[in-house]
């Protein structure tokens, strides 16, 4: 109890030392999970994909979603607390509302692209129908100009274009927010917690398209997350402050973790979900996604824990050369992502095409996915360099002109 009572001390010693979590050398652990988290992403947004067993989502209640948005939530407080600090919030709210601008334009420009894509591969292909189907966009046909006015509004979204209006919603409170989680960490993370908790019990969420539609992803009860890893940035060093308590910590998320992987297989497999007592069952399920179930949370933060326990921000591997593809795409996310998803349904269309054709489709699945984490792996390397010869193209001494005779 003593542990644990000093644990807390150290953690609520955050308000007396708010922001020094964000200075500091870049911590390359951010960029090498959101990179695995795009690229667990992508395998995700392959149906039925034999490789999706390699992600988190087969052994877990939370999936590459919490990851991308507890780091997008940590790295919004590294990037403009600074900003404030020199240039005042004003500035800071400024850049936020660029960002939100850019996301929201890379939105639009990734649903013209998949629609015109889905277009082509239904006036083409002999499974034309079903690929407009399963990517959300019957009622575009139906109602064109309506629908179009409700995807700028973000309220209609095809298959798996929620993420980025998920994004654009959380920043958009972050102006606001940004202040507080920088002098005052756990209260904006309090208020934070506070509206997950009153959206989840009055089911509040943003409206959808068409009217009996809601987000899939709850801006609501989702920002709760993003406030977790912005709050972790600004007090900093949280597991050192847990320390006193590592090992009841860890006990506890290692038991969590082995509890939600076997729940997790029973849904793939009977036999496991024959050993589940029906009252476990009715007391979990459903795991709710759109929401942000608690159970998710859980997974989420000892899965968190235990990797920033055994990751150090220097770690080795982290410099090496198989680590660094993934830090490529974790470095370039946004392009990274609109590219994966496009990819998606570029891979769809491929396994349902031949599936039936070839002799393995389990080799055809493995085919698609390490294809499709090739292209993005090779776009980031591209991103990276274009971006590093801009760079030292504009910051070169001008040569001095030569005397003239």
């Amino acid at each position: 109890m003593k542990r644990v009572t000093e644990s807390l001390a150290a953690v609520w010693s955050g308000y007396t030392m708010a922001g020094s979590g964000v200075r500091g050398a870049r911590d390359l652990r951010l960029d090498f999970f959101r990179g695995l988290a795009l690229w667990f992403i992508f395998v995700d947004h392959l149906p039925d994909n034999i490789v999706s067993w390699l992600t988190v989502r087969s052994y877990g209640f939370s999936d590459a979603t919490e990851i991308f948005v507890f780091i997008s939530g940590y790295t919004a407080v590294i990037a403009y607390s600074s900003i404030m600090r020199n240039g005042g919030w004003v500035r800071a709210a400024a850049r936020i509302l660029g960002r939100v601008w850019q996301l929201y334009v890379a939105h639009m420009m990734l649903f013209v692209v998949l629609v015109a894509t889905v277009a082509w591969a239904a006036a083409t292909h002999a499974k034309g129908d079903s690929f407009v189907q399963h990517m959300n966009l019957t009622g575009l046909g139906l109602t064109p100009f309506e629908t179009l006015v409700q995807a700028a509004l973000l309220k209609y979204r095809p298959v798996n274009l929620d993420v980025l209006p998920l994004y654009i919603a959380l920043l958009l409170s972050f102006p606001l927010m940004l202040p507080l989680v920088v002098r005052l960490p756990w209260v904006a993370l309090t208020i934070s917690l506070v509206v997950y908790l009153v959206a989840r019990r009055l089911e509040w969420n943003l409206p959808g398209y068409p009217d009996d539609k809601t987000w899939f992803f709850n801006p609501l009860t989702w920002q709760f997350v993003f406030y977790i890893g912005a709050t972790f940035a600004s007090v900093g060093g949280i597991v050192e402050r847990l320390r006193p308590a590592q090992p009841l910590l860890t006990a506890s998320a290692v038991v969590y973790i082995l509890a939600a992987a076997f729940v997790t297989l029973g849904w793939y497999f009977t036999s496991l979900a024959n050993l589940l007592p029906d009252v476990i069952g009715r007391l979990i399920y459903p795991v709710d996604k759109t929401s942000f179930d608690p159970l998710r949370l859980f997974h989420f933060l000892a899965v968190a824990y235990l990797v920033a326990r055994v990751t150090q921000p220097a770690a080795a591997f982290l410099t090496h050369w198989y680590a660094r593809p993934l830090r490529r795409c974790g470095e370039h996310s946004l392009a990274i992502f609109c590219l994966g998803t496009y990819l998606a349904f570029v891979g769809y269309v491929v396994v349902d095409t031949y599936t039936e054709i070839v002799s393995w489709p389990i080799l055809l699945d493995i085919l698609v996915s390490v294809a499709g984490l090739a292209i993005m792996t090779s776009a980031a390397y591209f991103a990276h360099w274009y971006k590093s010869s801009d760079a030292a193209r504009r910051h070169s001494p001008v040569a001095t002109p030569a005397k003239a005779a």
